[in-house]
């Protein structure tokens, strides 16, 4: 099968990939002629294991290039990004999927597949994607089939859930969804569960608006214990010993171009039936200024100003900045007159080592769960002026003996503390 994946990012490029290992002959579309030159060199530009090995397999078998311009195919995957638009409730920006139709139509014909894995809102399947195929003389569910099908993958692991997770295909027809069904079936070892397409729209929105609630609550947890003065990382450990009972773990914020963005789609389009989502957004958008404002106790009496970030990126492991929170925390410090160093081994425009990043500090601050970051060697604190960190991700596991380590259990601990210094000061 002649397959045309539109957007090559962490999701388009791996299904490509993918797709074309297993035996599809796959033309990866994206619109910057310098990643479509390095792909077909045999060069990935993100971070996943196994990619790159993947990708030099496909170049040799002769099943993947990369293109500025589509092709004609037999089926056409859109992978491109919906990032929220600056409206009142940050609903959601089609126009890269519109872009994306736009510019394969000149070459789907009779019989052709087009899906969406891209998130979505509820209905854009129905309200934006089918109108725009039709304005093209085609009969969806006839002579031309529609489906979502989206993606629900772990960054770090893309390679292997994308054959092994179960799989929604949302077709707008019976045999829409079949016919999608066809082209996953030739990889996916999952389930494939087939749906309607606004119950795969809607589905996919909410594994993602679930997990932002329940962080939500673990975050408020931390700030509630900070304030009664209680160890909410302890409460949390006790309250998961319940069979039924499964607090997540609070943090700096949420990030990534899923938690912190597909929320909104099913806000905006039901904004009154909604308070509860929109109150969780507002829980997991206040931690950044919330992570600053302790940052800001923690170093009121210190001599130094520098403050050094462990991690930009969203999660561990990963080199993906999108949405983090870390970044935000990263320009509020700024503007609060700190000295900012950054260190992180996985964003590759952050050339400085932990040594160099430490050198003068006054504090650590640990925004990203990093498996670099679960033991801190002492050639890094060793060179600070004050040797403290501050771990809001509960990631360290070792620090050295003259470190004084904080995290959401013990924060109240610390403050108080950092209090009675200063008044004996």
């Amino acid at each position: 099968m002649k397959i045309t994946v539109i957007g090559l990012g962490y999701i388009g490029l791996p299904t490509a990939i993918l797709l074309a290992k297993y035996g599809h002959k796959v033309t990866g579309v994206d619109l910057s002629p310098w990643m479509t030159t390095q792909l077909n060199a045999g060069l990935i530009h993100i971070e996943e294991p196994g990619l790159e090995q993947d990708l030099e397999e496909v170049l040799l078998l002769g099943n993947f290039c990369a293109s500025t311009q589509p092709i004609s195919a037999d089926a056409y995957i859109i992978a491109v990004p919906t990032p929220n638009k600056a409206d009142q409730y940050q609903s959601c920006d089609t126009s890269y999927i519109e872009a994306a139709l736009m510019s394969i139509l000149p070459y789907v014909k009779a019989n052709d597949t087009i899906i969406v894995e891209s998130t979505i809102a509820p209905r854009t399947m129905v309200d934006v994607v089918q109108p725009m195929v039709e304005k093209n003389g085609f009969r969806v569910g006839e002579d031309i089939f529609l489906a979502h099908c989206p993606e629900r993958v772990l960054p770090g692991n893309i390679m292997h859930e994308l054959i092994h997770n179960p799989r929604i295909i949302g077709g707008i027809t019976d045999a829409c969804t079949e016919k999608a069904a066809a082209v996953y079936g030739t990889f996916v070892k999952g389930e494939m569960i087939k749906a309607q397409a606004g119950e795969a729209e809607l589905s996919k929105l909410m594994e993602n608006t679930y997990r932002d609630v329940n962080i939500a609550l673990a975050n408020e947890l931390a700030k509630i214990s900070d304030h009664l003065g209680i160890d909410a990382l302890r409460v949390i450990e006790m309250a998961n010993k319940h069979p039924r009972v499964n607090v997540h773990q609070p943090g700096p914020g949420v990030g990534g171009h899923c938690l912190a963005v597909d929320p909104y789609f099913v806000i905006a389009a039901a904004p009154e039936q909604s308070p509860l989502m929109q109150t969780a957004r507002a829980v997991n958008n206040s931690m950044p200024a919330y992570v600053v404002q302790q940052v800001q106790i923690l170093m009121a009496e210190r001599e130094g100003n520098q403050v050094t970030l462990f991690g930009l990126t969203y999660k561990g492991n990963i080199d993906d900045v999108r949405e983090s929170p870390a970044m935000e925390i990263r320009d509020r410090l700024d503007e609060a007159g700190f000295e900012v160093r950054v260190f992180d081994p996985h964003v590759a425009e952050l050339p400085l080592t932990g040594e160099e990043a430490c050198e003068g500090s006054s504090l650590i601050l640990v925004l990203s769960d990093h498996d670099e970051f679960r033991n801190i060697p002492t050639s890094y604190t060793d060179r600070m002026r004050d040797a403290t960190i501050l771990d809001t991700k509960n990631i360290v596991q070792s620090v050295g003996t003259k470190v004084n380590y904080v995290n959401y259990g013990n924060l109240y601990k610390a403050k108080k503390a950092q209090q009675v210094a200063g008044v004996q000061g």
